[in-house]
């Protein structure tokens, strides 16, 4: 009997949870167009969307083996292609990568088979980076300070999946530079690594790969600690804290991770006091939280500064008013911090523009609108693309459910909202 293909295993579980197409895409928060197609092999999936695929239909992870499977067999086509298809550049292939002694070549052939080992680097970013190392192995600090500044415009615009697979070329060749680099000469590169890795957690926060991340943001506060740069250090636990919110850690762990953040330095930072209104929002404690808010926007018209790699932002302090207003219940004031918010942000600030306006999501449920609060969510949901629907934008929607009241869960308009986030009711 032959193998099953992808599409075929997507269909008999999703046949055996008695889904039709749209109720396992509503699931999934896919297309009934991309279930559809999934299943007939006209396109191929992607991890998150087997991912979600595979919670929609209850596959037990079946699904996931399946795309995993297919995955390996094109890595392994793409590094290992036929002598027709390498063509004329055959001579770039890692086995073929030469010099006068050979020692250069065995470091290529290293650093080029873990890559691909581990699904980083595909046969065309291979030759690319062949053609790399005929010339300076090496970049310079500012040459670095610029790919920070990139992975951050791409973390801010692009799929978080699409800044992972990105940013994972560089964190390895960052990795093979600091190999090769004198620990007199390491403390800027310490710096790189501790900012890319932020990024990299960041980025797998919002793709709910949470047990990544947090390791992450380990390996970012090691190498900002090897630094000694105390704003640096700073920079990264307010990072972690403020993405913790986001379905990683308890609101108290949260908590937990600024008072240990506070044993830095005792400066004000800004990102630090932004996490902790916002958590204490979470868990009711709305005085101290809008006291937090306060001094956190004194601090910002005192003129102290947000961190000078650009993570923090001004127009992040109304998108934090926004998030304490909403969980208080504030309308009017969650009402003028989302229209600042829609002001100054960017278009391609996509995630904290749909999240502002599921701010007043949660305020308008918290406030007896439950079936405009609910709508308002799956609307916002509904109008993204699958890739752009991240773990941030999804676990806000999530908090617009916890903010209905106990007695209006069994609404239908909740009902639909929970569905839509592959929730299970209770």
């Amino acid at each position: 009997m032959s193998e099953e293909t992808f599409g075929q295993i997507l269909y008999r579980c999703r046949r055996n949870a008695r889904l039709t197409l749209r109720e396992a895409a509503r699931r999934a928060i896919v297309g009934k167009t991309t279930v559809e197609d999934l299943e007939k092999g006209r396109r191929s999936a992607t991890k998150q969307t087997a991912v979600a695929l595979d919670r929609a239909v209850a596959a037990n992870g079946e699904i996931i083996a399946a795309f995993e499977r297919d995955e390996n067999r094109g890595q392994i086509a793409k590094i290992h292609p036929s002598t027709a298809e390498m063509g004329s550049v055959r001579t770039l292939a890692v086995d073929d990568v030469r010099d006068e002694d050979g020692e250069e070549a065995t470091k290529r052939r290293k650093l080029f088979g873990l890559a691909a080992s581990v699904g980083v680097l595909g046969f065309e970013e291979i030759v690319r980076q062949g053609l790399d190392l005929t010339t300076t192995p090496h970049r310079s600090a500012d040459d670095w300070d610029i790919a920070r500044a990139d992975h951050l415009h791409a973390l801010r615009t692009r799929p978080p999946a699409q800044v992972v697979q990105d940013l994972s070329i560089d964190l390895f060749l960052l990795r093979e530079q600091m190999a090769g680099t004198a620990d007199n000469q390491m403390t800027e590169l310490h710096r790189v690594a501790a900012l890319l890795a932020a990024i990299q957690a960041n980025a797998l926060t919002r793709m709910s790969e949470h047990g990544s991340a947090i390791r992450w943001w380990s390996t970012a506060k090691k190498h900002a600690d090897s630094s000694r740069d105390v704003e640096l250090r700073l920079l990264v636990r307010g990072e972690e804290a403020i993405h913790g919110l986001y379905g990683q850690r308890e609101p108290a762990t949260v908590l937990r991770l600024i008072h240990n953040a506070r044993q830095v330095s005792g400066r004000p930072w800004l990102r630090l006091m932004a996490a902790e209104a916002k958590a204490l929002a979470v868990l009711g404690r709305h005085v101290e939280a809008a006291a937090r808010l306060h001094a956190l926007q004194d601090n910002l018209n005192r003129g102290v500064a947000g961190d000078r790699w650009d993570f923090f932002r001004p127009d992040q302090v109304p998108f934090a008013a926004s998030w304490v207003a909403a969980y208080a219940g504030n309308e009017a004031a969650a009402d003028t911090a989302r229209e600042r918010v829609l002001k100054i942000i960017p278009d391609r600030s996509y995630q904290y523009r749909v999240n502002a306006r599921l701010h007043e999501a949660i305020s308008t449920a918290a406030l007896g609108g439950v079936d405009e609060g609910a709508r308002i969510a799956a609307t916002l949901i509904d109008s993204l693309p699958a890739v752009y629907r991240t773990n941030h934008i999804k676990e806000t929607a999530r908090m617009v459910i916890r903010a209905v009241p106990l007695d209006q869960q069994a609404r239908p308009a909740v009902g639909e909202l929970r569905s839509m986030l592959a929730l299970e009711v209770g």
